[in-house]
């Protein structure tokens, strides 16, 4: 088994080496694996409250922060209107949120939980998943604030790059970029 300095250096080779790429070093593959097992892991918890994990993280949202716009509350779930209202929608049907429009600016609708909707809180328990994880208390934070910082950089990172001219939208232009990255 790699060392941590291994799987570093590893990775460090493999990117200045693109032509013989090791799925082991790709850091999104990493995260992409972690996040289907974490969705493995939550499966009873959630079947247990009757809830996708994205309609989980909604009524969290809302436990955090009740009556909220639903453009706000796209935003901290990184969901887009046209994915949200759906699941709105049918957490509205289960009677846990409801959704109304803003009497001060009609063009919003507010999404505020029920009584039913506090109360899975409460049938939640204090069920998660910090044990399962295996990191020590210490070091549950840290990696969370890691994934956190990595996942804003990669956003300032695509609100940084430039939009293409539209002489680079050229055949050979996409050719040159199709060989390079």
């Amino acid at each position: 088994m790699k060392t941590t300095k291994t799987a570093a250096a590893d990775a460090t080779a493999s990117d200045l080496n693109p032509s013989d790429p090791k799925l082991a070093d790709f850091l999104c593959f990493a995260i992409y694996s972690a996040n289907l097992a974490y969705g493995r892991a939550y499966k009873p918890i959630l079947d247990e409250l009757g809830l996708t994990y994205t309609q989980y993280i909604a009524i969290v949202a809302l436990w955090e922060q009740d009556n909220q716009t639903v453009s706000g509350l796209g935003e901290k779930l990184f969901l887009e209107s046209n994915t949200l209202t759906p699941i709105l929608k049918k957490l509205e049907a289960m009677g846990y949120l409801r959704r109304q429009r803003d009497a001060a600016d009609e063009r919003q609708v507010l999404v505020s939980l029920t009584d039913a909707g506090r109360q899975l809180r409460d049938k939640r328990g204090g069920k998660n998943l910090v044990k399962a994880s295996g990191l020590s208390p210490e070091e549950f934070p840290r990696l969370q604030k890691a994934v956190v910082a990595l996942r804003n950089n990669l956003l300032k990172s695509m609100q940084d790059t430039p939009t293409r001219a539209p002489e680079d939208a050229s055949p050979a232009a996409g050719k040159q970029r199709a060989q390079t990255g």
